[in-house]
């Protein structure tokens, strides 16, 4: 595990995200669940650990805004939806929490529709699944699985479509989003020998970075202080924007606090102004926003199914850049 090969891994997701892109046109990985569910599952319990159960929270909450009954656990909570022919459980592994997942599966296999996403076909978790879905996210060499993260996601979009829950873009075509979102991340990681050392100086601080997202992609900033964590070992947090006034703000008073803003909540600018009220200061992802250090565009950060497959990669290569200056 090294910065270089994080590195790669990252210059590799826009290739990984169109290769998912043209498998999806040719063949579609939920095709066997109709003949699973008698009828439209009145329940979906997506389980994951680490960015596989962020990627569970972002397609649970889509689905709820659909009016699918979904909810995200962690895979160690000990009681959820009732496993039954009416329960389709949806499990995400991306190679971590193996005890914990075969530990939930084994409540509902036999007993309800179980869909694992998965890249390694002889993975204890693969055994439970009625519908076996390969992640395609291609080798993962830096350990950190932001390859794997992202093509979960895509996957859960997709499965949430196929379930009633529609695709929000600009675009509305799920293929479309995957391919706009490549070329996305390209940009970002094209760009980054000239956006990267400028954030990371605007977030130095012997304290930690803080990453904030609006509730509907909370994930991002989940992920990326997630890669933060795991690469650089370095101390970092996830919040939501509103909450974040009632909540976070309050180590801002104490520290000496940087963020990153993944923009588009209607409390970004309220975040803002509490957070140079008190000396901090923040870099703005996706969008403008007053008083920022730096204000980091991309190509189509307008579209809301872009800057949810995008976002993350932004903080992912600022875990390169700080675990490159540590040498370790």
């Amino acid at each position: 595990m090294t910065a270089e090969l994080l590195s790669a891994d990252l210059a590799g997701k826009p290739a990984a995200l169109t290769a998912l892109a043209d498998r999806l046109a040719r063949r579609d990985p939920y095709a066997a669940l109709p003949s699973l569910l008698d009828d439209e599952p009145a329940g979906v319990l997506l389980l994951g650990t680490g960015g596989a159960r962020y990627a569970c929270e972002a397609a649970a909450e889509r689905m709820r805004r659909a009016g699918i009954g979904a909810v995200a656990e962690y895979a160690s909570t000990t009681a959820s939806l009732p496993p039954g022919p009416d329960t389709l459980v949806v499990a995400v592994s991306l190679g971590s929490g193996l005890r914990e997942m075969c530990t939930a599966l084994d409540r509902y296999v036999e007993r309800s529709a179980i869909i694992v996403l998965c890249d390694d076909p002889d993975s204890p978790v693969a055994r439970y699944a009625d519908v076996l879905v390969p992640l395609l996210s291609g080798r993962d060499r830096s350990g950190l699985a932001c390859g794997g993260y992202m093509n979960a996601l895509a996957l859960l979009l997709l499965l949430g479509h196929q379930l009633g829950a529609p695709v929000v873009g600009a675009t509305a075509d799920l293929g479309q989003t995957l391919r706009r979102s490549a070329n996305a991340i390209s940009d970002l990681v094209e760009r980054a020998p000239g956006w990267v050392p400028e954030a990371a100086k605007a977030l130095d601080s012997p304290d930690s970075v803080h990453f904030i997202a609006p509730a509907e992609r909370l994930c991002s900033a989940r992920q990326a202080a997630l890669a933060v964590r795991q690469g650089p070992v370095l101390a970092a947090h996830a919040a939501e924007s509103a909450e974040w006034s009632h909540t976070g703000r309050h180590l801002a008073a104490i520290s000496d606090y940087r963020a990153v803003l993944f923009t588009g909540s209607h409390y970004d600018d309220r975040v803002a102004e509490h957070l140079l009220q008190l000396r901090g200061a923040f870099v703005a992802v996706g969008g403008e926003v007053a008083g920022a250090e730096v204000n980091l565009r991309y190509l189509g950060d307008t579209d809301p199914d872009v800057r949810l497959l995008t976002e993350p990669v932004t903080g992912e290569l600022l875990a390169a850049h700080w675990w490159a200056e540590r040498g370790v």
